[in-house]
């Protein structure tokens, strides 16, 4: 049994009384021995007292006055070093033990994790010099067992800090994840347990307090983060970023980007924004004191300041001379779906091993099948078709009749059994054989540029209107720009810089060329385009020669020295 069992009577606030449902699933988690189902990933002890040092959270302030919320402890890697601190301002004043019972609250779900650092802050308490009785009751009126997105939290907190769980929405039971939604306003599409957790927090914030965290980057930028980026614009000051992607900041490898935000209960203003290049404990340390100075030094060229956020907007965070050239395109040139470009993904069927194989030996009806590019098909640069082809269910007025098409219905219900349980056939089971979407058969006879969704660079190819794309494929097709010279310019740094900007980095230094972020990048209307620099843009993307598109491009957008510059710099 934990020192505090969760209970059904414990998850109430604004009124509301849980169901078993939820209650079961709480325990669930609580007693998983799963680190994948509790997001478990422990911070390195340099890192962590840099971010209490960003977050003010140092001796010389009078921290038993403060009080700090830490919402997922774990095993104590923020936690002991807070006490630690705290313990050590608290002497600089006489004060008595009684002083430091409000001085911390903290809260851990996971009950064996919960046990095994409440009593190793019991015993550090107690090698401070703290008598066992007294030493009891601190702990006990610091640490909470149960779940922060629920529990009831009183009052305000000058400091909130930690390394929120990276939990994923497929693990939470679905009655608890419905009633996390309920609540949190930023459980949005696909969000990460995170992001819920940062709302929570920066919600409980005091008048000028600070909130200091590393988690991953990737709510800064993509589409699930955008009601969080809201409320930080509208309600918070984005003080300092810290980008970690090349530094080990915890511990275990991770598959996420971290980074450190501090924000703070103030008026919006400009961001700090550095990228950490060694996680060693006295250039952190020195990198905390630049960083937390009134007026930044002028020598200093690692650190810049910048306005960075901008309501739901990604923010953006590379160096000022690349965020000017963006800014400059996105004011001058519309975006590319506004001239005559459509950006689009290629068909997700559920079950590929029902739906996809060799085209010659599909058994079904001419017109049910298509062939079908992926992204194999073209790593070369250019289409080298593999033979593939995909089941089309679908004509121009939907879903086609199976008992119209018996060689199509022969081979669909052979598959039934894998094809019948994917979550879209289970939903409408009337529709059992649909792919996850639409087909469209003309697209396979339009010409397109074909994008694979993670690469390292642009990876651009042509398509003359043969091929049907696979889900794993993004395509843009045009009525008024030549694809040609559209290719020269997606195969472009000015293109890289946009999706730099906008997406989300992966591990390895991949990028996603995604729908949303293509969307994003800039163009002039064709017709503004002279005839010579057409002809110039289109030559150099059948050769594939990158810096004939670039100099092309160069041209296309009017780029000065400087910018195309900042084209080849590093990211800030």
């Amino acid at each position: 049994m934990s020192h505090q069992q969760l209970s059904f009577d414990a998850y109430q606030e604004f009124g509301v009384e849980f169901s078993p449902q939820i209650a079961a699933a709480i325990d669930e988690l609580s007693l998983s021995t799963e680190t994948k189902l509790r997001g478990a990933v422990f911070t390195r002890p340099e890192v962590v007292a840099f971010i209490l040092d960003l977050a003010g959270y140092t001796v010389d302030r009078p921290l038993h006055r403060q009080r700090l919320l830490e919402p997922s402890f774990g095993g104590g890697d923020f936690l002991l070093p807070v006490v630690k601190r705290l313990l050590a301002a608290w002497r600089n004043t006489d004060g008595a033990p009684n002083d430091l019972v409000n001085a911390i609250h903290a809260i851990e779900l996971h009950q064996e994790t919960y046990e095994q650092t409440r009593a190793d802050v019991l015993s550090l308490l107690r090698r401070e010099g703290i008598a066992p009785p007294a030493a009891t009751k601190i702990v006990d009126s610091w640490l909470v067992q149960g779940d922060f997105l629920l529990r009831p939290l009183e009052g305000t907190f000058d400091f909130v800090v930690g390394n929120p769980p990276y939990v994923r929405q497929e693990v939470i039971p679905s009655p608890l994840l419905a009633e996390y939604r309920n609540r949190y306003h930023t459980l949005y599409d696909r969000a990460d347990l995170y992001v819920p957790f940062i709302e929570r927090s920066l919600s409980h914030l005091a008048a000028k307090g600070v909130l200091g965290f590393i988690c991953a980057d990737r709510w800064m930028k993509n589409r699930y983060g955008g009601p969080l980026r809201r409320l930080v614009a509208e309600k918070f000051h984005l003080k300092i970023y810290v980008d970690m992607t090349e530094v080990q900041a915890f511990h275990t490898e991770v598959s996420a980007y971290p980074a450190v935000t501090i924000i703070s209960s103030e008026e919006p203003g400009s961001t700090r924004i550095v990228r950490a290049v060694d996680a060693t404990r006295k250039t952190l340390t020195d990198l905390a004191t630049t960083l937390k100075k009134q007026v930044l030094p002028k020598r200093n060229l690692s650190v810049r300041e910048a306005q960075v956020v901008n309501g739901a907007d990604p923010w953006l965070l590379g160096s000022s001379t690349q965020m000017a050239l963006i800014r400059r395109l996105e004011r001058q040139y519309p975006q590319l779906e506004e001239v005559g470009c459509k950006v689009g993904i290629g068909v997700a069927t559920g079950a590929d091993s029902a739906f996809i194989s060799d085209y010659e030996s599909l058994d079904v009806e001419p017109d049910r099948k298509l062939p079908l590019v992926m992204t194999d098909d073209i790593s070369s640069g250019e289409v080298e078709w593999r033979g593939h082809g995909v089941i089309n269910p679908f004509d121009d007025d939907g879903l086609v009749d199976l008992n119209r098409y018996p060689r199509l219905r022969r081979y669909m219900e052979e598959r039934k059994e894998v094809v019948a349980a994917r979550h879209c056939a289970r939903k409408k089971p009337e529709n059992w054989y649909r792919t996850i979407d639409r087909i469209t058969p003309s697209l396979t006879y339009t010409p397109k540029l074909l994008i694979p969704d993670i690469k390292g660079d642009s990876h651009i190819v042509f398509e003359q209107g043969e091929l049907y794309p696979h889900h794993n494929l993004y395509y843009v097709t045009s009525s008024h720009w030549d694809l040609r010279a559209l290719q020269a310019v997606l195969l472009s740094s000015v293109t890289r810089l946009f999706v730099t900007a906008y997406s989300t980095k992966m591990r390895g230094g991949f990028l996603r060329f995604q729908a949303q972020y293509l969307r994003r990048i800039r163009v002039p209307h064709w017709a503004d385009v002279p005839q010579a620099l057409r002809l110039e843009l289109a030559e150099a993307a059948r050769l594939r020669d990158l810096e004939r598109c670039n100099l092309a491009v160069a041209e296309l957008y009017d780029l000065t020295e400087a910018e195309q510059s900042a084209l080849t710099e590093d990211e800030a």
